[in-house]
C-alpha cells in the first residue's frame, strides 16, 4: 500500500505536487485557505478537499506536503508531525534559523520523516555530476560557482536570495560535504525593498571557494551550475537539452619555463537518463515514508541553507 499523501497550499508549485502524486497513485486529499481553490483540484483530481485546520486530525493522512508562503512553514511542519504525519515541506522550511531548529527538532522527538523541497539534488543531471565528482573525474574541486537568473516570481516575503538560492545552495552543499567557514552577501533591491538582485561568496573547509548569482530582474534564463576541478570541469545547464545538459571540459594547464599554459578541448557531453526532478522527489519521499530511511534532503541540510541565507543577507542594501 503506499502511504496516503496530502498536500496543503494548492498554489503555483503545490499543483505541481497534487498532480505528480496523482500520478503515482499517492495523492489522498487537498487542502487551501482558499476553498474554492482545493475544491477546484478536488474535483479535478477525485479526492477529498479538507479544511486547514481539520487536515491534521485525520486519521487517513499518512502524510503531508506543504507548499505554503514560508512563514507560514514551521507552525504547520510542527503541528503535523505531532499529529503523527511525515512531512515534505517546501524551501525555505522557514524564515529563521531557530523556527527551522523547532521544526526538525519536533520530527526528530515524534519519530516523524522530515523532508524539504530541493528538488534540483533529484535532478537526473545533478546526479549524474555528483557521481563524477565522488568517482574522482574532476580531480580535487576548487570552486563552484551558480547562476540562476530569469524574470519575475515576485514574492511579498522572499527576496531573489531567499527564493532562488535555496536550490543552487543545496547542490554546493552536498558537492562540499560541509558547511561553508565563511559568507559574504550583496545585494539590491530596485522595485521594492526586496532584493532583485543577489550574491553570494562562500569558502569552505580545505580552501574551496564558491559564488552564488541569483537575480529576478534578468532579460534571459540561465540556470547552471560549474564545478572547477584539478583535472577537469563540468557544467551543469538545465536550460540546454537533455543531450547537453551535463558537459566536461578536459582543459589543461601548466607552467611552461615559468609561464602558464593551457589547452582548451571541446566539451564531452555526459549520458544523462531523462527524468522529472519532482516525480523522482516524491517517489524517494514515498519510499522513505515507507522503510523510515533518513530523506536525502534532510531538515540538517535544510539548516544549513538557512544559515548561509541569513548570513548572506546581512549585506544587502
Amino acid at each position: 500500500m503506499k502511504p496516503r499523501i496530502a498536500v496543503l497550499g494548492c498554489g503555483y508549485w503545490g499543483s505541481n505536487h497534487i498532480r505528480t502524486l496523482k500520478s503515482l497513485g499517492a495523492l489522498h486529499a487537498v487542502s487551501d485557505v482558499n476553498a474554492a481553490r482545493a475544491e477546484g483540484f478536488s474535483a479535478e483530481h477525485e479526492v477529498p478537499a479538507v479544511a486547514p485546520g481539520e487536515l491534521f486530525l485525520r486519521d487517513d493522512v499518512d502524510a503531508i506536503v506543504m507548499a505554503l508562503p514560508p512563514q507560514f512553514h514551521a507552525e504547520n511542519a510542527i503541528r503535523a508531525v505531532e499529529a503523527g504525519k511525515d512531512v515534505l515541506v517546501e524551501k525555505p522550511i522557514a524564515l529563521t534559523v531557530a523556527d527551522a531548529e523547532r521544526s526538525v527538532e519536533a520530527a526528530r522527538r515524534n519519530g516523524r520523516v522530515f523532508m524539504v523541497g530541493h528538488v534540483l539534488r533529484f535532478h537526473p543531471a545533478f546526479e549524474q555530476l555528483k557521481q563524477l565528482i565522488d568517482a574522482g573525474e574532476l580531480g580535487e574541486v576548487k570552486y563552484i560557482h551558480s547562476h540562476r537568473l530569469g524574470l519575475g516570481k515576485f514574492h511579498t516575503e522572499n527576496d531573489a536570495l531567499w527564493d532562488l538560492a535555496p536550490h543552487d545552495l543545496s547542490m554546493i552543499l552536498a558537492i562540499t560535504g560541509s558547511p561553508p567557514v565563511e559568507v559574504r552577501g550583496e545585494g539590491a533591491a530596485l522595485l521594492d525593498h526586496l532584493s532583485d538582485f543577489a550574491h553570494l561568496h562562500m569558502r569552505f573547509p580545505g580552501g574551496l571557494h564558491s559564488h552564488l548569482f541569483a537575480s529576478r530582474l534578468n532579460p534571459y534564463r540561465e540556470r547552471r551550475l560549474t564545478v572547477v576541478g584539478t583535472r577537469a570541469m563540468a557544467v551543469f545547464d538545465d536550460v540546454e537539452p537533455w543531450p547537453r545538459k551535463l558537459a566536461v571540459y578536459r582543459h589543461a594547464v601548466w607552467q611552461d619555463s615559468g609561464q602558464w599554459a593551457f589547452t582548451a578541448n571541446e566539451p564531452s557531453y555526459v549520458p544523462v537518463t531523462e527524468g522529472m526532478p519532482l516525480t523522482r522527489e516524491l517517489e524517494h519521499f514515498i519510499d522513505c515514508i515507507r522503510t523510515r530511511a533518513e530523506p536525502r534532503t534532510d531538515g540538517k541540510e535544510a539548516i544549513e541553507v538557512l544559515r548561509i541565507l541569513t548570513a548572506g543577507t546581512v549585506g544587502h542594501d
